[in-house]
């Protein structure tokens, strides 16, 4: 593939990601930031988490983002009374033929929103464990593959605990991101007033497709990335672990338990394509630093002080990137 046609596919690229951000802006208010987030795991073949106190728009921001991809979406609220086959599908006797055929579940869509996960028990959560890393799912006995792209958006409240199920350490190792939702500003909230207490409301447009967005998928992952750039990503995660040689102070005082290796590989991946998305063509450290919060903040175990002393993963984090210089 020649440079100058490598050229006009990152700038169409960026063109077609512009516009996701014009139609999906129509609708969501908020911190910039958090849709950004969003493109990058797209582009990434990744699923978001999203976190934030009830009413920032968390489920706004997830279907019009999905709404825009011009793919099959699908919502699934989470209930404490919801069945893993509510979410899979099952097999159903049909009484003329006597045979049993798939009823697919809502699990069989391009874009699938897991509104408030937390909500259901770890039983129902289980059922996304396999689709989420293998994009398939088996029924039954049978396995059933998903037609690509496929990425599963959650959302859940941090402050309510009551009637919630706190989602396992290998369900939130499956998250690209996990992106904070934050509380809009007083100019963002007067905008949300004037938006959505008039007679109109403005409606998000559908500006993708399916394979424009597999395109994209495989042209981030041709960003070159220099060894040390690597390098870096490496000794970022391996300083999560309280007993690495060298950890920071931070980690040792507040971490029971490091990031997995898919923290190092979200980190490569999204700085990948925050080179693409800035007209980059290999990846630098401060992209990596960009996308360090995102990509660990849910993968570290912290220990019962961080808890009594009310120290965030993103402190622990932002320690790391003290520290941890590139050589």
């Amino acid at each position: 593939m020649s440079q100058a046609l490598q050229i006009s596919e990152v700038e169409a690229a960026r063109e077609r990601l512009d516009d996701v951000r014009r139609q999906v802006s129509r609708v969501y208010i908020g911190e910039a930031s958090a849709l950004d987030m969003l493109l990058v795991a797209l582009l990434a073949r990744g699923h978001v988490l999203l976190e934030g106190v009830p009413g920032v728009a968390k489920t706004t921001l997830a279907k019009a983002f999905a709404h825009t991809l011009g793919c099959s979406v699908r919502r699934i609220q989470f209930t404490p009374d919801l069945l893993p086959a509510d979410i899979t599908g099952t097999y159903v006797l049909d009484p003329r033929s006597g045979a049993f055929s798939l009823r697919a579940g809502p699990i069989f869509a391009n874009v699938v929103l897991a509104d408030e996960i937390n909500r259901a028990p770890a039983k129902t959560q289980s059922a996304l464990l396999e689709v989420m890393q293998e994009r398939q799912v088996t029924i039954e006995g049978s396995s059933f593959a998903l037609l690509p792209p496929f990425m599963a958006l959650a959302t859940q409240n941090p402050i309510e605990q009551e009637g919630t199920y706190p989602l396992p350490e290998a369900q939130l190792d499956r998250f690209f991101f996990k992106v904070d939702v934050p509380f809009p500003t007083v100019d963002e909230l007067v905008e949300i007033a004037d938006r959505t207490t008039g007679t109109v409301t403005p409606q998000a447009e559908p500006v993708a497709s399916g394979d424009t967005i597999a395109a994209m998928q495989e042209l981030a992952r041709g960003v070159p990335i220099a060894r040390h750039v690597t390098e870096y990503a490496a000794r970022l995660l391996k300083a999560t672990h309280p007993d690495a040689e060298g950890a920071p102070g931070a980690v040792r005082q507040y971490v029971r338990y490091g990031a997995s290796p898919r923290g190092m590989q979200a980190m490569i991946l999204a700085g990948k394509i925050l080179a693409l998305l800035d007209g980059r063509y290999n990846v630098a450290y401060d992209d990596l630093r960009q996308a360090a919060r995102p990509a660990l903040r849910h993968r570290l175990i912290l220990n019962f002080d961080a808890q009594a002393e009310g120290v965030a993963a993103d402190t622990v984090i932002d320690a790391i990137l003290a520290e941890v210089q590139p050589e």
